[in-house]
């Protein structure tokens, strides 16, 4: 064919022989018979060895190429089958398609550039696919990459977190490269059987490199870090710990509530019922009890001058969730001394929802120790998780999660797809 090397730049194919084109009016697109050149002739689908001929398949079939301006285009060329020793009689290899793919490499690449930058309207209108068909793409191409990409290399300090993506108890568990700032695997599911998989994955070799391990304090995650890398430090995320301490005021908040309103109040009649004049100002001093003292209003400074004098227990359980928060603050050893005092300070301070709470610190205070030593928190791997749920709503429709864990890598994982041509 003439201006055969003109079309397979076009067509964006390597190793391709162009035969001829031809406009089908049925489907309203350019079909271009293609084959492999000789040297890439007869080789299995799927792991690229030569191997013998089998039979001819389903005879010819079309790959779906990108568009000529308005115009689709469809690459069309036979599907023989080859007899692999390893995988038996399967489809011959083509260069310009990913094995068990309908569309070419050109096509595939495009979406994926597409999808991790574009809303999924723009992705399905542009280039005239379903949005399962999206995830499909997404799949084979991040598993492409990984092929060529070792992820896992240089591992030394790593975040493990899980993050709901799906009504039902769905969860993802996430692995982020501190130093790179990079995800580095998901997989499905929040247990010991989900993150063994990872170290699996790593190897023993490279699972004894790692020297750090920043976790939300989650029992299946120390158990594991235990026993695949004894040797690395598991440090406890500040955030997650402050948190448990807002959880406790937040118990004895409620407790205070409840006394101040005088118990709950039946509804006999549709007249509005009044409760207590203490229990409004109780109410609506939540928001002042959660709050930093820094970022504090004029009006919520009061509304913690009357629990102050009103409240005493509940004050007492503000200035503990405050107390801990200064051991993150002061770091070092200043934070040890610290979590000391406020340790001796919540057993003997007669709220038992603290009482619990010191019980629990006490039970984790390696991991914060080595939290306070080495400055290591979760701030880059919840940054990678609002990332994630990002994505999450992009990916609501995809048939499976393992297309929501592809963009996710693609997107988040540091070695894009990029589109076709360029460098």
């Amino acid at each position: 064919m003439r201006d055969a090397r003109v079309w397979q730049r076009v067509l964006g194919v390597e190793r391709t022989v162009v035969e001829g084109l031809v406009f089908d009016e049925f489907v309203e697109a350019v079909v271009v018979s293609v084959r492999a050149r000789k040297g890439a002739a007869r080789r299995c689908g799927r792991c690229g060895r030569r191997a013998g001929w089998y039979d001819r398949g389903e005879g010819r079939r079309r790959w779906r190429a990108l568009d000529l301006g308005t115009v689709r285009v469809f690459l069309e060329a036979d599907s023989p089958r080859v007899n692999c020793r390893v995988h038996g009689p399967t489809v011959v290899q083509v260069p310009w398609a990913r094995h068990g793919a309908w569309h070419t490499r050109a096509f595939d690449e495009t979406v994926a550039w597409l999808a991790v930058r574009s809303s999924k309207s723009a992705v399905t209108e542009l280039m005239r696919v379903s949005w399962r068909t999206v995830g499909a793409i997404v799949t084979r191409v991040q598993t492409d990459i990984d092929a060529r990409v070792d992820r896992l290399e240089g591992l030394r300090r790593i975040g493990i977190d899980e993050i709901s993506y799906k009504r039902g108890h769905r969860y993802l568990t996430v692995v982020v490269d501190h130093d790179s700032g990079r995800l580095v695997w998901a997989a499905v599911g929040r247990n010991d059987a989900t993150l063994r998989q990872f170290f699996d994955l790593l190897g023993e070799a490279r699972s004894a490199l790692i020297s750090h391990v920043s976790a939300d304090g989650a029992d299946w995650i120390g158990r594991v870090v235990a026993a695949r890398c004894p040797d690395a430090v598991l440090c406890a995320d500040p955030f997650h710990v402050v948190r448990w301490a807002g959880d406790a005021l937040e118990i004895v908040r409620r407790q205070a509530w409840n006394d101040a309103r005088g118990g709950p109040r039946p509804m006999t009649s549709r007249r509005r019922v009044s409760w207590p004049v203490r229990a409004h100002p109780m109410k609506r001093a939540r928001y002042a009890l959660w709050k930093r003292p820094e970022n504090l209003t004029a009006r919520q400074h009061q509304q913690l001058a009357w629990v102050a004098k009103t409240d005493p227990r509940l004050w007492r359980a503000y200035l503990l969730k405050e107390g801990l928060r200064y051991v993150f603050t002061v770091k070092g050893q200043a934070g040890k001394d610290a979590l000391d005092r406020w340790i001796s300070w919540a057993r003997r301070c007669r709220i038992p929802a603290f009482i619990e709470l010191q019980r629990r610190i006490v039970r984790h205070r390696k991991a914060i120790d080595a939290a306070l030593d080495h400055g290591l928190s979760q701030a880059l791997i919840e940054s990678t998780n609002t990332k994630i749920r990002l994505l999450t709503r992009l990916a609501y429709g995809f048939k499976n999660p393992a297309a929501l864990i592809a963009l996710a890598i693609l997107a988040l994982g540091g070695h894009p797809p990029v589109l076709p041509g360029r460098k």
